[in-house]
């Protein structure tokens, strides 16, 4: 049986925002809204506030469909832990809602990570141990994520040693037992392989994405990366990847066990955020572990190549994203359905990957 995940519904206040929050400045914008810190008049804290405008009508031609911002509000109502941001409040007008949302000013993890000389797997494992127990916390109540990728691991502030925050939820879902949950949304290099295949989903999907970043961050190098996506999509599914040696040299043993156990094709072979934190190369059980655990180290060099040619792979896509929507907007006039890249071009400035051709499609799922 393949039915929707089940949603409860989002409460947006009907009063302006204005009354309660003193606008501030733009940390982003996009093609359908903008995020600006706020300050809360009661109480003097700062907040960001994520303004999107909504379709009125399926004959609308600018705006995002509410649905969508429902679907995402409603998971992060469910949420409340120290690597998860906070929603606080929501509202709404005629063409427009409102998400206050916990301020996370830190930038991203791997941004903060490429401006480091050198970094020790112990540093390392110090942010993934976070990222862990932010799913973790997650998969109990059976939510997964599903779009797990750097662009979505932030930092609070930019500190010493700063806290994680995983933010955008917009492809969330909450599982049900006696229910299928299919998606063929994701970015091509960290999707799993039954996304690819239009199986059922499961946390462990999570898993694999962890095992993808994992991998990314220790060596500078993506493991199923392509030429094209199409490429790219054929080794997640063909399982093709390797640890070379140039650049795993100063990876230890444990780090690469750590992986393996996660990019394993069975979904049920994978190992669990639970069994993660558990795992040696997390939470060492001898000294001779702590210790090649200090020894080891990440391939800074290739890392910062790799997190250069993101961020211009993301500006780029960003303009192709949006310059596509519009044109196909224009094309659809006044039968314009939301279209999938909407959410793209939105105002969630940090997710900016592009998806292939097979995967442009809304997630689909049906009751039956």
């Amino acid at each position: 049986m393949e039915v929707t995940a089940h949603v409860t519904m989002a409460l947006f206040k009907p009063e302006n925002v204005e009354d309660f929050y003193e606008l501030g400045d733009v940390l982003g914008s996009g093609h359908f809204g903008q995020v600006r810190r706020v300050c809360e008049r009661s109480t003097g804290t700062h907040y960001a506030a994520k303004f999107l405008k909504v379709l009125k009508s399926t004959r609308s031609l600018h705006g995002v469909d509410r649905s969508q911002v429902e679907q995402e509000v409603s998971i992060l109502q469910m949420l409340r832990h120290p690597n998860i941001v906070a929603l606080k409040d929501l509202f709404e007008s005629r063409d427009e809602v409102a998400l206050i949302l916990e301020l996370v000013c830190g930038g991203e993890l791997f941004d903060f990570i490429a401006e480091k000389d050198e970094l020790l797997e112990s540093e390392a494992i110090f942010f993934m141990r976070q990222i862990l127990q932010g799913l973790s916390y997650m998969h109990q109540q059976q939510i997964a994520h599903f779009d797990l990728k750097p662009e979505n691991i932030m930092l609070s502030e930019k500190v010493a040693q700063p806290n994680i925050k995983l933010i955008d939820f917009g492809l969330a879902q909450r599982l049900e037992p006696d229910q299928e949950y299919l998606s063929s949304s994701g970015t091509p290099q960290y999707i799993a392989p039954e996304v690819i295949q239009y199986k059922p989903l499961s946390t462990a999907a999570d898993m694999w994405s962890i095992g993808v970043i994992t991998y990314i961050l220790l060596s500078g190098l993506s493991p199923f990366q392509g030429y094209t996506d199409e490429e790219t999509l054929n080794n997640v599914v063909e399982l093709k990847y390797e640890f070379e040696e140039g650049h795993f040299r100063s990876t230890s043993d444990m780090a690469k066990d750590f992986i393996r156990k996660l990019l394993l094709f069975d979904p049920g072979d994978r190992m669990t955020a639970d069994e993660c934190l558990r795992h040696p190369w997390i939470k060492p059980i001898t000294r001779k572990q702590i210790d090649k655990r200090n020894r080891s180290s990440i391939n800074m060099k290739n890392f910062k190549k790799f997190n250069a040619k993101r961020k211009w792979k993301m500006s780029v896509n960003m303009v192709m994203m949006c310059t596509r929507l519009l044109t196909l907007r224009q094309r659809r006039g006044t039968n314009a359905e939301p279209d999938p890249l909407q959410r793209e071009c939105d105002s969630d400035v940090e997710d900016l990957e592009v998806k292939p051709g097979s995967l442009l499609r809304r997630r689909l799922s049906s009751s039956t």
